[in-house]
């Protein structure tokens, strides 16, 4: 079982339309609201793939409500921890036509009180990881949530024996370093501005000078650039340019990550799985979803370019 934890939990709603127009009215063609945030999207895909998840977290309100009967119907177990503040909600506006960026409305989250982050801390988080292989902590943390909060969840998986996974930005992720992940995966961006490094492979070595035992840094275009504390260095490259949404990439990257931690695969492996992954997730129109057909169509040509070479 491979356990997720998103602290700041969404409401995510995914409006498309033909094409956003900025200062003028615009005409939704349609809309679907189901339960998000990073580690909601990671476990979807890795319920996908046939993976026993769980998902964790704090939710509250009527979000939160909507929130836990939307895993329900979706048949995504979990072990959440009610808050008393309302949850946010998220909105992506998606053009039809494939080429238009997606843009992105962010509500902050709620206010966790000391009370409810000790709940989750103390009882809740070591509960869930009964029999897990290992656990994924990815996202932005929620107001009232201290900024060393994915650090002190490291060591405690890691005193029960369950390797962890970090996908966060900004001190988070800074903060996060401190409690030594198994894997650390962020995005080119968010690994610049947590190591001062611009080039993803040099952020990749800093991240792993900086605690982490392995760190993948996501690059589009570019590819997956791989580092281990030991030294091993890969680069995997993106695979062919895919239409669509890519909201979900990093988080269907991060659950094939998850994967071969749990499983013990080599990481260039692991690489290639991701990115094949992350590009059939942008095939789907919603994020935690990915196009099987591409997935295996992109993972058969990774294998035939091995034999190949």
């Amino acid at each position: 079982m491979i356990v997720t934890v998103t602290l700041n939990a969404a409401l995510d709603v995914t409006y498309r339309l033909d094409r956003l127009r900025l200062g003028e009215a615009n005409r939704v063609a349609s809309v679907r609201e189901r339960a998000g945030g990073k580690g909601v999207n990671t476990a979807r895909v890795l319920a996908a793939l046939g993976q026993h998840t769980l998902v964790t977290g704090l939710v509250g309100g009527a979000t939160g409500n909507q929130f836990r009967n939307d895993l329900q119907v979706s048949g995504l177990p979990y072990l959440l921890t009610p808050i008393q503040q309302n949850s946010r909600r998220t909105v992506a506006v998606v053009g039809d036509d494939g080429n238009e960026p997606v843009t992105g409305l962010w509500e902050p989250g709620p206010e966790v009180s000391p009370s409810e982050w000790t709940r989750f801390t103390e009882r809740d988080f070591p509960a869930a990881l009964s029999g897990a292989a290992a656990v994924v902590l990815s996202g932005s943390l929620p107001p009232g949530v201290p900024a060393d909060a994915y650090a002190t969840l490291l060591r405690r998986a890691a005193a029960l024996g369950v390797p962890g996974v970090l996908d966060a930005d900004g001190e988070a992720l800074r903060a996060g370093l401190d409690g030594r992940p198994a894997l650390v995966k962020p995005n080119a961006e968010e690994a610049a501005r947590a190591t001062g490094a611009v080039n993803p492979a040099e952020a990749a070595a800093r991240l792993c000078a900086l605690g982490a035992a392995a760190a993948v840094v996501t690059a589009g275009p570019g590819g997956l650039f791989g580092r281990t504390a030991e030294g091993l260095a890969w680069h995997t490259p993106a695979p062919r340019r895919v239409l669509g949404n890519p909201t979900g990439a990093g988080d269907a990257a991060t659950a094939a990550l998850a994967r071969a931690l749990a499983e013990g695969s080599p990481w260039p492996q692991a690489t290639a799985d991701a990115a094949a992954l992350a590009a059939a997730a942008v095939a789907a129109p919603l994020a935690g979803d990915y196009d099987p057909d591409l997935y295996r169509e992109l993972t058969q040509h990774h294998h035939q370019d091995r034999k190949e070479n």
